[in-house]
């Protein structure tokens, strides 16, 4: 699939306000699932200074930062992507990665650990994830495909999906409780019962094609799980669907907040902001020539 994506980010403040730095992670990720043919990014007012890193999980960022103040900032950035991933199934496990517990080397383990105990996540885990988690490998008898498609249908099924644009997501025992939440939210709660049963699990954000009867689009957030011999490998519990060609991911973390697509905040006095965003997404049937430059 080949998608042309505008996603634009608005933010309204009733005085002018000095911006703190922001980061970006509105770069498409390359690699073997999908590939970036032509990126640009407009931000205004024009940054003081900018650069561009990746970060310790390999996410493409952009660093901008301001001296002047300002009562707009609005992001642009459009996108040329193609996804390759048709069969999102095709692979081999290692023999002794198909049943759980997972019996991980230790030189595996280590390079893991930041994803089966993230840094920064002091809350234990909640009973009723755990609970959730155990019901499941044992309706499976541990097998560890058979409880990755459970786990997602069961949050697929079982919860209904609302639309927050903004905050941080909910503790994955309120979301599974309350049975209603966003994508993030049921990311976050299919990540901390894979952690339950031993395996590493990221939050990923990014989009998704989305109805094509239906011009309203929003980011989305799915999660991506480790699988020794098929390596990481993406769910999405909101569709309730292994993730194929019509996700696109932006970027990668086992904690969510680092792969926030926008993050940075403001210095003011009883300042009020608001959030607008506005997202196209557009397969393309033929081949297209976009004229945008990188950066």
């Amino acid at each position: 699939m080949r998608y042309h994506i505008v996603h634009e980010t608005i933010y309204n403040y009733n005085q002018s306000v000095l911006l703190e730095p922001h980061i970006l992670r509105l770069r498409s990720r390359s690699n073997s699932h999908q590939l970036l043919q032509s990126f640009a990014l407009e931000i205004y007012p024009e940054p003081t200074g900018s650069c561009h890193n990746l970060d310790l999980e390999g996410n493409d960022i952009v660093k901008i930062w301001y001296r002047e103040p300002t009562d707009r900032l609005k992001i642009t950035a459009k996108s040329l992507v193609e996804t390759y991933c048709t069969n999102p199934f095709n692979y081999l496990l290692e023999p002794w990665a198909t049943t759980l517990p997972i019996d991980y080397p230790a030189s595996l383990l280590s390079q893991l650990h930041p994803y089966l105990y993230p840094s920064g996540t002091t809350t234990p885990i909640d009973p009723i994830v755990y609970q959730l988690a155990r019901e499941i490998c044992h309706k499976v008898e541990g097998n560890t495909v058979s409880f990755l498609s459970e786990l997602n249908q069961r949050i697929y099924e079982s919860c209904q999906q609302e639309i927050r644009e903004t905050g941080a997501p909910l503790l994955p025992g309120i979301t599974w409780n309350q049975k209603i939440g966003s994508c993030r939210d049921f990311a976050v709660l299919f990540m901390e019962a894979c952690r339950v049963v031993g395996l590493a699990a990221r939050f990923v954000s990014g989009y998704q094609e989305g109805d094509k009867d239906t011009r309203e689009r929003h980011l989305h957030a799915w999660v991506e799980v480790y699988l020794p011999g098929a390596g990481w490998r993406g769910f999405d519990p909101t569709q309730g669907l292994a993730v194929a060609d019509r996700n696109i991911s932006l970027a990668a973390s086992a904690i969510p907040n680092n792969a926030a697509p926008v993050s940075g905040g403001f210095r003011g006095v009883g300042v009020r902001s608001q959030m607008k965003t506005e997202l196209l997404i557009e397969r393309l049937e033929e081949e297209v020539d976009l004229k945008d430059t990188l950066w």
